[in-house]
């Protein structure tokens, strides 16, 4: 599934969805993803202001890749 992101809101959504999806909590996800809690917490809050390299960490943690591409790509 692809999906187009334009806030920060929607990446929460998606990060919330397959947290449960997993069956895996919180604290478990951010044990596993080598981040705190509270970031886990404020990524699923839509915080607009998380740090890059904490957000990819959680997303390969889930399973989910990152494409990105221009605006003009045909592709």
């Amino acid at each position: 599934m692809k999906t187009e992101l334009t806030n920060a809101s929607q990446l929460a959504e998606i990060v919330r969805h397959e947290r449960k999806r997993q069956k895996v909590s919180q604290i478990r996800l951010s044990q596993l993803a080598d981040v705190g809690v509270r970031f886990v917490r404020d990524l699923e809050d839509g915080k607009e202001t998380v740090q890059l390299d904490k957000v990819l960490a959680v997303l390969e943690t889930l399973g989910i890749a990152v494409e990105l591409s221009s605006l003009g790509d045909d592709e």
